[in-house]
């Protein structure tokens, strides 16, 4: 006998598949929180498993402050990190008359310029000092992550796909430069968005290349071009993107990184500061990304930002007109109407699910088979 056609018993999975599911743990480790997807192929995305909890940055913050609130010497292992929270959190010490004393790869948390982070009063040294407590820098915990999972028997995926923003370090050159040097290279290159995912990091990706010491074989992205790729998951966005193009903006907690895209081609983009923007700032460089006028040189006179790129190819395409936006702080340009995405049902998720559809693009890069995420999101 048939199964009643308004069965939802098994709603929450997609029909079995011939082969062994895709498991991917995706990590989206930004400022104020580290946003967790495992990914199993054989359930429908908005039923894939998540978490949005505190970022590394933030819990190390907190426990460099408990340091200091105990009064006792503070020393760093661990490796480059995003800074932020846990950088500030260690100048303070150091402002309270607290000694700090740091292993040579953790003190490059604070400046890659070692002599500089000398300068602060931090002293370097692999060991701890007697009665020091020690506090570990790092981008990724798998350990607290795996620890969580099997809290609820849900067993960690051996593909792990991470994105962190990255300023990287290039000796004699500023990191903002390094950074946009990066980002132009993505427009400069072609486009193509499966270019934005390594399983190497780009020369001088410091925090990618700590990532991928601490997770080896793990693919790497940055945390712009992860929501970009992401953003493809809402509906609406995926069929602008199709059908003419779009312009997708994420508004994070550090950096606004604002993008042109049609089909898996990115044809510009901007970075700002997010602590400087406003509705009026961004509306007129979204106007100027748009009408194709954004100048590279001129953005970086003029704001506090990274920089813009713009393939002049884009022109003969221009303008797109549709503008969607993602990000925690989305709420400080709500007032210019914009198109609020909600991948998979799940705007926190966006970075992870970038993650995701990136892994899916580099697997299946130059063999002609278009399953990934986005695409299912049009099913």
């Amino acid at each position: 006998m048939n199964e009643p056609a308004h069965s939802h018993e098994h709603a929450n999975v997609l029909p079995a598949s011939r082969h062994a599911p895709t498991r991917i743990l995706a990590i989206d480790a930004g400022a104020g929180t580290q946003d967790i997807l495992v990914y199993d192929s054989d359930r429908i995305p908005e039923n894939c498993f998540r978490l949005v909890m505190p970022s590394q940055t933030q819990i190390v913050a907190g426990r460099v402050r408990a340091v200091t609130q105990a009064r006792l010497p503070l020393h760093l292992t661990g490796t480059v990190m995003g800074g932020g929270a846990s950088s500030s959190a260690i100048q303070d010490h150091l402002g309270a008359g607290l000694p700090v004393t740091s292993t040579a790869a953790a003190a490059r948390t604070l400046h890659n310029d070692l002599a500089r982070v000398e300068r602060l009063g931090v002293v370097l040294r692999e060991e701890a000092p007697s009665g020091a407590r020690s506090v570990e820098l790092c981008d990724l915990d798998l350990a607290s992550i795996r620890a969580a999972l099997a809290a609820f028997d849900v067993e960690m995926p051996a593909t792990i796909a991470v994105a962190v923003q990255d300023h990287g370090y290039v000796p004699g050159t500023g990191n903002n430069e390094v950074r946009f040097a990066y980002l132009q290279a993505l427009v400069a290159g072609g486009g193509d968005l499966a270019s934005a995912v390594f399983t190497q990091p780009p020369p001088g990706m410091t925090r990618m290349a700590a990532v991928g010491n601490s997770a080896p074989g793990a693919y790497l992205m940055d945390t712009g071009m992860a929501a970009v790729l992401g953003a493809l998951g809402d509906r609406e966005v995926a069929r602008a993107v199709a059908a003419k193009g779009a312009i997708l903006v994420n508004v994070g907690n550090m950096h606004t990184f604002a993008t042109l895209v049609s089909g898996r081609r990115l044809f510009g983009l901007f970075e700002h500061h997010t602590g400087g923007i406003t509705p009026d700032l961004v509306a007129a460089l979204i106007a100027r990304l748009r009408d194709g006028t954004i100048d590279g040189q001129q953005f970086t006179r003029e704001f506090d930002g990274h920089g813009a790129a713009l393939d002049p190819s884009y022109r003969e395409r221009a303008p797109f007109d549709f503008v969607a936006v993602t990000g925690p702080n989305r709420h400080l340009i709500r007032s210019l109407g914009y198109y609020e995405a909600a991948p998979h049902g799940d705007m926190m998720l966006t970075g992870a699910f970038g993650l995701v559809e990136g892994v899916l693009l580099a697997t299946h890069h130059g063999s002609g088979q278009r399953h990934t995420l986005a695409a299912t999101s049009e099913n």
